[in-house]
């Protein structure tokens, strides 16, 4: 696995793919240095909760696309697929690496956001202590609700050879998130909306606005996940190359 984890660094290692990490952290920055504060929410906590629209709502599933089709783009050119699975390596390895690449990169993501958070409160001159255990839950929860689409979306490029099409598909389904998200009924079963639900500031049981307790958040995010990746997973063993 530690071969497949280094073919892996180095196909990207060169790549553009580097950039991308960047681009949701440094809007989201701009967006927290622009927006006013929300009356009756700590100063943390409401940059936090602004900035995450935009970041968990929109950019994070849309790059969790991006990165899953990037990291299976090399092996849909020119056989690169039958060159992969003729070195000593599992079809098993082969799969868990990928997915975790993208998790990888989705890791230095959310750090990015994280600095990017504490620099909205350096720029505005934030006098509440950091609520490290508050912000902490937020990056890591939007990562864990990253683990269904990244799963899904490893999924998708390796059964089409097309780069734009996985795309395509992603962001059609992200779309919708500004309505799905908000809604009671269909918003905590619906995989795009995750990461917005556990990024947002929660109070008590219930994950902010959103009304959704912890425990049916994590439940459905465990859930799908085991679907997708045993799904992705059971494809890619069977599928002839």
């Amino acid at each position: 696995m530690i071969r497949v984890f280094r073919s892996e660094f180095l196909k990207i290692r060169k790549s553009s793919i580097w950039l991308l990490i960047f681009v949701s952290p440094i809007l989201s920055t701009l967006v927290g240095i622009a927006e006013t504060s929300i009356d009756g929410v700590p100063q943390w906590l409401g940059s936090l909760m602004m900035m995450a629209m935009l970041h968990a709502m929109l950019f994070l599933p849309l790059l969790t696309g991006v990165f899953s089709a990037f990291v299976c783009r090399y092996e849909h050119i020119g056989g690169g697929w039958k060159q992969l699975l003729s070195m000593p390596v599992s079809r098993n390895s082969i799969f868990i690496v990928k997915f975790l690449t993208v998790m990888g990169l989705l890791v230095l993501t959310q750090i990015l956001f994280l600095i990017g958070l504490l620099v909205v409160g350096q720029v505005k001159g934030y006098t509440e202590p950091i609520p490290w255990q508050e912000l902490s839950t937020a990056i890591l929860g939007g990562w864990i609700a990253c683990m269904p689409l990244a799963a899904l979306q490893i999924f998708v490029s390796i059964a089409w050879s097309s780069f734009a099409a996985p795309l395509a598909i992603n962001v059609i389904f992200t779309i919708p998130n500004m309505l799905v998200a908000n809604s009671e009924k269909f918003g905590p079963f619906y995989p795009w909306a995750q990461p917005v639900l556990m990024m947002v500031p929660h109070s008590g049981e219930s994950f902010g606005a959103f009304n959704v307790t912890a425990d049916t958040l994590f439940f459905v995010i465990l859930g799908s996940f085991v679907v997708f990746f045993a799904s992705g997973f059971t494809y890619f063993n069977r599928k002839e190359v």
